[in-house]
């Protein structure tokens, strides 16, 4: 990540970040000279110190009738960062404990299905994160899969760590390929089965009670993806991939 990035994920914008630099090149600097060296109207300049001057990151003192503001040390961007970190691992406990259960609350008691659709990698990722996230939370910690062989070189294009990830979380697979191709990895069962033209098709369906995830590749190799919660349609799923794979 380039500076002015790293900067934006504390907060910090591109313009007041030129505003920082500045101060840091060329000392303390009133606001009309601030605004012409960052390339800003007064009016701006002034909006974002005030801002930059709540964040701890520049100080002002008098000078005349005019105020000079100066940077702060860049070692207060590392403060800025590790609060940041505090307040982030503040909030994931307070979801994990109270926020996630207290908004659960809310949904009715019977859910007939729940579907949600997803395109592209992007979209994907959101998929397989999903998936290690839910069975990661079951006792057995295993689920299932229909894979053919079109869809592979595409699967984990968006996260190619996904394996890995998978085995240091101790999370068990069963796959049933459809068409040849594919190799056991760590933590995996596979089958093969010849289906003719159905090999053909790109084609990916992952069964992790309570949900059921069916992925496919669109016009231009775009991933598409399903995913549906219902226990009776994932109760159903499983009932075939466990008699399929049985059988083989």
């Amino acid at each position: 990540m380039q500076t002015i990035e790293v900067l934006q994920t504390l907060g910090i914008e591109p313009r007041e970040s030129r505003i920082y630099f500045a101060l840091l090149e060329y000392g303390p600097a009133s606001i009309r000279d601030i605004a012409d060296k960052a390339r800003l109207n007064r009016g701006t300049a002034y909006e974002l110190l005030k801002r930059m001057h709540d964040k701890g990151i520049v100080s002002y003192f008098p000078r005349g009738k005019r105020k000079f503001f100066s940077a702060e040390p860049p070692a207060r961007l590392l403060d800025l960062a590790e609060q940041q970190q505090r307040n982030v691992h503040t909030a994931i406990q307070q979801l994990q404990s109270q926020i996630i259960p207290a908004l659960n609350s809310l949904k009715p008691e019977q859910v007939n299905t729940n579907v949600h659709y997803y395109e592209g990698d992007d979209g994907l990722e959101l998929v397989l994160k999903d998936i290690l996230n839910t069975v990661a939370a079951t006792p057995d910690k295993q689920y299932c899969v229909f894979s053919t062989k079109l869809i592979r070189n595409f699967l984990y294009r968006p996260f190619p760590n996904y394996t890995r990830q998978r085995v240091r979380a101790g999370i068990k697979v069963r796959v049933i390929a459809i068409g040849d191709g594919g190799e056991n990895a760590e933590l995996s069962e596979r089958k093969w089965i010849n289906l003719g033209g159905l090999g053909e098709a790109a084609a990916y369906i992952a069964i992790y009670p309570p949900k059921l995830a069916m992925i496919s590749l669109s016009q231009g190799d775009i991933p598409t993806a399903t995913v549906i919660e219902s226990a009776p349609l994932v109760t159903t799923q499983q009932l075939l991939f466990d008699t399929l794979w049985e059988r083989l």
